[in-house]
């Protein structure tokens, strides 16, 4: 009874800290028979720190009757890239960040031990944000990554 409850718990904990993104479109790339197919999601979403960055991510999507249910573990692949979209102005934190980057975006991709992050890091001597894509899992993480710079340039806006 106890581990079916830390079971939940943990379930509910990925739920809760995975930020949600816009589905831009996808495209199918395995037929399946039952369920739906495998394909390849594209995704957008804002990062929570800094206000006119948009990044939209490409993930591999499983499909047939495991993925229809969620029970599917979706691929390690995925890309990234992000824009600047208006005016940025960066706070002290995250010009002070640390090295270890700071996760702005979490999705799950299997049932409970797998997930795709993107973590951003400040290069303060270029002046620009770097977004890393990657997967990891409880016990085995994926070395496939991918990065994405939005240099910081300033912005006239029109009056």
């Amino acid at each position: 009874m106890k581990k079916e409850w830390i079971f939940l718990l943990g379930l509910v904990f990925v739920t809760i800290n995975s930020a949600q993104a816009e589905q831009v479109g996808s495209v199918d790339t395995v037929f399946k028979l039952f369920g739906p197919d495998h394909k390849i999601v594209v995704e957008a979403f804002d990062d929570p720190d800094v206000k006119n960055v948009t990044c939209y991510i490409s993930r591999a999507k499983t499909g047939g009757l495991k993925g229809g249910l969620g029970l599917a573990e979706d691929t390690s692949d995925a890309a990234i890239s992000c824009q600047q979209i208006g005016p940025i102005v960066l706070s002290d934190k995250i010009k002070n960040g640390k090295k270890e980057g700071t996760v702005v975006f979490q999705k799950r991709t299997s049932l409970v031990f797998k997930k795709l992050q993107v973590v951003r890091f400040y290069d303060a001597s270029r002046n620009a944000l770097i977004y890393l894509s990657y997967s990891d899992r409880v016990i085995d993480g994926s070395p496939k990554n991918a990065l994405s710079a939005v240099p910081i340039i300033p912005w006239n806006e029109v009056k």
